[in-house]
Parts: C-alpha cells; sequence; structure tokens
C-alpha cells in the first residue's frame, strides 16, 4: 500500500466510515509506516473540528432529499459523476465493448484496491463543506443579530466600556428596581428598570434631566413586563439628576412634568 492509499483509508477512519476489511487493512498499514502517522492526526483534527466548530442544526429536508438522490445515482466504485451521460453515445459502446471483451485481468502480483480510491476523501470534503456552510450561516445570523442591536442597548455597552462608567440604583414602590448607567466623558446615559409598574392605556413613561431646578425631557419610554432598557436623548452634564414621571402619550405638551417623578437618580 502507498501513502496516497492510506491517506484514503485515514480519511475514512477519522470519519468511522471503514468496513472491518479497511479497518484492518488500515491498521495493518500504519503499523508498517509509522511515519505515516502525521495523516492520521491531520484528519482526527479535521474530523474534531467539524464535530465541534459549529452549533449542531438540523438541514432542511430540501437539502437532506437533494443529498440522498445525489448519493442514489453516484457509483460506488469511487467515480464521480459530473453529467448525465448520453444513453446511446460513445460511452455505452465502449461498456458494451468492454463487456464482450470479458472481465479485466490485473498483472500477476497487484492486488485490487479494496478501498473505493478517492471516494472517502470526497465525502471528507464533503463534509467539510457541509459544516462551513453551517458556520458561515450561523456566524451570518450572528452578525445581523449584533448590527441590529436596539441604540439603547448599543448606547448601554458603549457606556460600560467608557472609563469613567458610572451607575446607581433605586428601589421602586412597586418593589422593583432602576438603574441609571452613565458616562460624562461620553455625555451619555441609559436606564434599566426591572419590576416597574405598566401604565394604563393612553399613558407612557417620560425621561427627564433635571439641571440645577431645570427639567429637561428626555424622551418617553415603555415598559414591557416590568422590564425596559432606555436611552435618554440630548446630552448629559455632570450633575444632573435623572427622574422619569408619567405623562400622557407622546409626553408631556407642556414640556414640563406633569406628574410626581417615581424615579429619582442623582448622578452627583
Amino acid at each position: 500500500m502507498n501513502e496516497k492509499e492510506f491517506a484514503e483509508l485515514a480519511a475514512g477512519a477519522a470519519l468511522d466510515a471503514l468496513s472491518p476489511d479497511d479497518q484492518q487493512r488500515y491498521h495493518a498499514a500504519l503499523a508498517a509506516h509509522p511515519e505515516w502517522q502525521h495523516i492520521v492526526e491531520a484528519d482526527a483534527d479535521s474530523a474534531g473540528f467539524l464535530a465541534d466548530g459549529v452549533t449542531q442544526s438540523v438541514p432542511s429536508p430540501d437539502i437532506r432529499a437533494a443529498l440522498l438522490a445525489r448519493i442514489a445515482v453516484t457509483p460506488q466504485n469511487g467515480d464521480v459523476v459530473l453529467a448525465d451521460s448520453t444513453p446511446d453515445g460513445p460511452h455505452e459502446e465502449a461498456s458494451d465493448a468492454a463487456s464482450e471483451a470479458g472481465p479485466s485481468q490485473s498483472p500477476p502480483g497487484d492486488e485490487a484496491p479494496k478501498a473505493p480510491a478517492h471516494r472517502l476523501r470526497f465525502l471528507f470534503a464533503l463534509a467539510a463543506c457541509l459544516a462551513l456552510l453551517v458556520g458561515v450561516g450561523a456566524g451570518a445570523v450572528a452578525i445581523n443579530t449584533y448590527i441590529n442591536r436596539p441604540a439603547s442597548v448599543v448606547a448601554l455597552e458603549d457606556i460600560q466600556s467608557a472609563g469613567d462608567a458610572q451607575q446607581a440604583s433605586v428601589s421602586l414602590e412597586s418593589g422593583g428596581t432602576a438603574t441609571a448607567h452613565w458616562s460624562a466623558s461620553l455625555g451619555k446615559s441609559v436606564l434599566v428598570t426591572d419590576g416597574i409598574p405598566s401604565l394604563a392605556e393612553g399613558e407612557t413613561y417620560e425621561l427627564w434631566y433635571v439641571r440645577g431646578d431645570t427639567p429637561i425631557s428626555a424622551g418617553v419610554f415603555a415598559a414591557d413586563g416590568g422590564e425596559a432598557t432606555a436611552v435618554l436623548a440630548g446630552e448629559m452634564h455632570a450633575g444632573d439628576v435623572i427622574a422619569v414621571t408619567v405623562e400622557q402619550d407622546g409626553g408631556s405638551p407642556s414640556g414640563l412634568p406633569t406628574s410626581d417623578p417615581v424615579v429619582v437618580i442623582p448622578t452627583a
């Protein structure tokens, strides 16, 4: 057995796809040629990558059906069919002629290889391609999710990455909490609530920067199941107080709070 034939068997062994006879030939060849161990290790690493490198995913029925249909028409003698043969073309005539001539004879002393030539390597490469496609698909989903993050989440991540990131929490009468995150160097702040009460129809929460004695509207937000992550509009100044009031839909029409604050968080 030469090194190329052994590589075919090594690929099958890595995929656990060898017949009992081929397994014997594989182990015997490896014992006789320990210098081929690097082939075994390379294929084992590749098989491990295929198993662990991507999240498992069930292929769609269309992919499975197409693959099974392709396998059904693929000769099992190692040849890969790239196009349908013409029924009455020269290939058929050559095949008939070969049949009339009788079985071909191998030169004395040459043993016909029992492992299908190139087939195991082809399957190994096919598995690698499928794994790559799954990985690319998962990566595309992850990238799309990252790009489409809400603005409040992006702002919160920016603040948490800033060198002067600060936060403060207060308890709510409902038993929940509200936490303000801010960075003076970025001029950004984000309010995160957990357990804030749901509002009646026609009402909304409005955010405020209270700068000295002056309240400055910083946008409105809604709580989904008591949870919310809201970025305050406008630039935060050092020492601002972050407050929340309950206002009509769209916010206070006068630009000033119309109710007592339900959240008050000093930043100084």
